[in-house]
């Protein structure tokens, strides 16, 4: 697993416990090479990391005399994080291992727009559920981390004026797990944990990675030098609400932002229903957009070709400024078969810079991959140097 970037000490149990969990290093002898560190030091650094339950010894043979050589390895059962990946529409929820890997899942349709209570509410009674199926209690929680479709003030865990998330604005996710579990709540936009699962389980050697995420609206997520890019306030990568250009010269949409316009005004799932309704389709959302296209109906796949196109205007003008290796596409618009990839794919390679292109890939995610990646994004910052300095140094 890629290492992620922190500042804090170079030589504390934190730098040792990094270069384990990357399996960097994972002998005494590979972890003095790598550190700088004497036999004694790192000695010390592992025991309290055994100690606090970070790490655990792995014999691998008999030595002739002193302690068994071995290697150490993250101790994944150590304990287990809470995972919570909420869409537009449904949410999935998950106990995983300490590494992330997913222990108990289970999936509900549920309106995001019912608000934060509501929400929040039936993911922690999913969460009891399943720690009582694992014989788990709250004591063994060691992290939770919760995905949301909308603006996200990363270091505050705040929700931030989400189009589609009534009653989200300004609301601390954190705060409503505090009461029932004593440990870290990481809170993040949907598509930068879709782009960290992605990065991490299919394309860890490529440190640079669009993903995009086309479903009710249109976000995207960005991995760059193999750690997640949010920006300044958290808001980097909203590429759903640039200004998009337009098919035609008709008045461009309203879209839900407040502006006109937009890249989701034209390719979102909530306006291809707009678009296919008012053409007298019984469609409700953007998975019965998708299946409508699958079907063969002609009005559905002219309706996400279209979007195809526009989306792979944007795509294009990220793909020339960012010069990703690979672009990721998932969401429900994106099982619409080969109608959305095919036209996004087209636009790109024409507009795109000819180099950014040469060897760039454009393909679709597997649908797990938001769940994946806020396992990671929890499993990062509880093993961060400076989370694991200051528990087990204090």
């Amino acid at each position: 697993m890629p290492r992620t970037v922190d500042r804090a000490s170079s030589s504390g149990p934190g730098a040792i416990l990094e270069l384990i969990r990357s399996e960097e290093a994972t002998t005494r002898a590979q972890l003095m090479r790598r550190t700088g560190l004497s036999r004694s030091t790192v000695a010390q650094r592992l025991d309290a990391l055994v100690r606090a339950g970070y790490v655990e010894e792995v014999p691998t043979e008999e030595s002739t005399g002193g302690r068994p050589a071995g290697m150490f390895r993250l101790n994944r059962g150590g304990g287990v994080l809470l995972v919570a990946a909420l869409g537009a529409r449904r949410l999935h929820t998950a106990v995983t291992d300490l590494a992330a890997a997913p222990r108990s899942t289970r999936c509900a349709r549920r309106d995001v727009g019912d608000g934060p209570e509501p929400l929040l509410g039936l993911v922690a009674g999913q969460f009891r559920e399943m720690l009582a199926e694992l014989g788990r209690d709250a004591a063994d929680v060691r992290g939770i981390g919760i995905g949301v479709p909308g603006p996200v003030e990363f270091a505050a865990g705040r929700v931030v004026s989400p189009p589609i998330m009534t009653g989200w604005d300004g609301y601390a996710v954190a705060e409503f797990f505090a009461p029932d579990y004593a440990c870290p709540v990481a809170v993040d936009n949907d598509v930068n944990c879709m782009a960290l699962g992605e990065h991490r389980t299919r394309w860890p050697g490529e440190p640079h990675l669009l993903m995009i995420k086309a479903s009710t609206g249109i976000g995207s997520g960005l991995v760059l030098g193999g750690s997640v890019h949010r920006g300044a306030q958290g808001s980097a990568g909203d590429l759903g609400h640039t200004p998009a250009r337009p098919p035609d010269s008709a008045e461009p949409p309203e879209c839900r932002c407040g502006n006109r316009g937009c890249v989701e005004a034209y390719a979102g799932g909530w306006a291809l229903v707009r678009d296919l309704r008012e053409l007298g389709k019984d469609v409700g959302s953007a998975e019965d957009v998708a299946a409508l296209a699958r079907g063969g109906d002609l009005d559905a796949r002219r309706a996400v070709r279209t979007a195809g196109r526009v989306l792979g205007q944007a795509v294009a003008d990220a793909v020339s400024l960012l010069n990703p290796s690979v672009v990721a596409v998932g969401g429900a618009l994106a099982d619409a078969e080969e109608q959305l990839l095919a036209s996004v794919r087209e636009v790109v390679y024409q507009r795109a810079t000819p180099l950014a292109t040469r060897d760039l890939r454009i393909l679709r995610a597997p649908d797990d991959t938001g769940l994946t990646g806020t396992g990671c994004m929890i499993a990062d910052e509880l093993f961060s140097r400076s989370s694991v300095d200051r528990a087990v140094l204090g």
